[in-house]
């Protein structure tokens, strides 16, 4: 009889990555908004369009992925974990999580409609760096809170070959590959970086340099000169 391979801790650098990513886009965020009440961050008509779009394709990555953790990975881990395993609270943040998501994306199209001199301690301002704060926070405790209870329970239960089905249909379902592509990489140590480029293979090769090039031109328009990627 063959014994099923078990998940390795190697094999959740995809998901770990990609948990980075969006941590540090949030964070990173907020304090840019927090710069713009105070008038430390001038943001005029481009920028604002810039910062609301780059703010939107961060909303629907965190949408895909927690949506793709409901519909993939929580049947994966009842079928394989049981009752070792409790996802109610889990679930209930990324119900929480999606009204916020919505004030975020609402307060900064509103910004980015303000003539430039009127953004400092405007209302809106004001509430996208509150929305924002607040989703930093909660997004980093939900994840944190998700690698604790869950990696365990992949690790010792769910067989590596489930895992790699789990990885293959959540990328079947689409998602900005170009915005996310580069800034998983960015969250990357080299060691890491290495290891991706060697499960993904020659493609990863080929549309990491041109996915960094294009991002980092609108990255460099919403945060400035400074670049992650």
């Amino acid at each position: 009889m063959t014994t099923a391979v078990p998940t390795r801790q190697n094999d959740l650098l995809g998901i770990t990555l990609g948990h980075r990513a969006m941590c540090a886009d949030t964070r990173r965020l907020a304090d840019l908004a927090a710069g713009i009440v105070t008038g430390d961050e001038r943001v005029d008509r481009a920028r604002g369009v810039a910062l609301a779009r780059w703010i939107g394709r961060v909303a629907d990555e965190i949408h895909h992925h927690h949506e793709a953790e409901d519909d993939v990975l929580w049947p994966v881990l009842e079928r394989w974990a049981g009752d070792r395993v409790d996802l109610a609270a889990l679930t209930d943040d990324h119900a929480a999580l999606d009204p916020l998501l919505a004030e975020v994306r609402a307060a900064a199209e509103a910004v980015a409609l303000l003539p430039a001199d009127d953004v400092p301690g405007h209302p809106a301002a004001v509430t996208l760096a509150r929305r924002l704060g607040t989703l930093a926070d909660l997004l980093a405790e939900h994840i944190a809170e998700e690698e604790r209870d869950l990696f365990p329970i992949i690790l010792a239960h769910v067989p590596q070959s489930e895992w790699h089905a789990v990885e293959a249909a959540v990328r079947d379902r689409g998602g900005d590959m170009p915005f996310v592509l580069p800034r998983v990489a960015a969250a990357a140590t080299p060691e890491q970086l290495a290891d991706l480029r060697r499960a993904a293979g020659p493609v990863l090769m080929v549309l990491l340099p041109v996915t960094r090039w294009r991002l980092r031109r609108a990255e460099k328009l919403v945060f400035g000169g400074g670049s992650a990627l």
